[in-house]
């Protein structure tokens, strides 16, 4: 109890208890397909928030607008863990599972198969680069690799370290993929030219970076699940600095995510309900401290959707949820 309360006065150290406890909106929509993990919603051009059914072998959409679902089965076995949706409104996910991604033509309810190479077993993250091609982590392979969309090409690369456990992944501006090694205290990047990984230790050796965010400076940002803090990596100095989550050592900080502000948004899984968190760059200063009105379970992975100024997720007690971060009916961070 003791760290808990002594990490509280050191996050509120860096704020007004004014800042720390202006919340922000937050709705949620309960997904009518029980016990099945909806996550990782992703936002298409026509506002349809897409999202899978990890252990419900589904991918289904939520229009926000009537608040009605619908579904799209897909094969057994696929676990789907993580989805993103292209320009052309085509939803890509990956079948942790059984080893493949796959393409879910919404108008057809055709799915194409990309299957993995032999030993890539459990395709888990995937982000677009700016050539609308997908980088992909691979966590229990112990690879990251790149999908070519308009062939279908899979290069994949084996993780220099044993046992990183590659996790959230995001591209720069350089269109260099850098991730999390979930398995170890490392952050790492890819050259897509070469293929190179490059491998950076943060300063703990007990960290355990969970996800990614990169901000318009091409800065990385990650969450410390292990220890509780929000940290940053800056490639042009190759210098770490980092910050206590309000939460303390027991945030157990897992979701994160961007705004247009840059602005980044951690949630705390460590609590119940679990806790979204704002932190400014410019302030360094954390804000609008705000409970997942669910209770949360879990929220594992977080979508921004710049036109709207809403921040996507879902969470294992059953919802789709949507904070209002930016715009006019979100609370200033200063």
């Amino acid at each position: 109890m003791r760290s808990i309360i002594t990490a509280v006065i050191v996050a509120a150290a860096l704020a007004p208890a004014a800042q720390l406890a202006a919340q922000v909106p937050i709705n949620e929509w309960p997904v009518p397909y029980a016990d099945s993990r909806p996550r990782d919603p992703y936002v298409d051009s026509q506002n349809r928030v897409w999202f899978v059914g990890q252990v419900g072998n589904y991918i289904a959409y939520l229009d926000p607008a009537t608040g009605k679902f619908r579904r799209y089965e897909i094969e057994d076995g696929a676990l789907p863990h993580n989805l993103i949706v292209d320009q052309k409104d085509m939803v890509w996910y990956a079948g942790n599972g059984n080893g493949h991604i796959g393409k879910l033509d919404p108008a057809t309810g055709k799915v194409t198969r990309y299957p993995m190479p032999p030993d890539v077993r459990d395709p888990h993250t995937l982000v677009f680069d700016g050539k609308g091609d997908i980088w992909f982590t691979v966590q229990q392979s112990n690879y990251v690799g790149r999908l070519r969309t308009a062939t279908g090409k899979i290069d994949v690369i084996k993780v220099p370290s044993g046992g990183a456990r590659p996790y959230g992944i995001e591209v720069d501006s350089k269109g260099r993929p850098w991730f999390n090694e979930f398995g170890n205290e490392k952050l790492a990047t890819v050259d897509p030219a070469t293929l190179k990984i490059t491998e950076y230790s943060m300063p703990n050796e007990r960290s355990r970076g969970r996800r990614i965010a990169i901000t318009s400076d091409d800065r990385i940002w990650y969450v410390d699940y292990s220890r509780g803090y929000l940290g940053r990596f800056d490639p042009a100095s190759k210098q770490f600095k980092e910050w206590a989550l309000p939460g303390g050592t027991s945030a157990l900080p897992y979701a994160m995510e961007v705004d247009d502000k840059d602005r980044l948004w951690v949630v705390e899984t460590g609590s119940q309900p679990n806790r979204m968190v704002g932190f400014d760059p410019k302030t360094e200063k954390f804000f609008g401290i705000t409970p997942i009105p669910s209770g949360g379970g879990t929220v594992r992975h977080m979508m921004f959707d710049k036109r709207s100024g809403q921040i996507w997720f879902g969470t294992d007690n059953n919802t789709i949820g949507r904070a209002v971060v930016t715009g006019a009916n979100a609370p200033p961070s200063s």
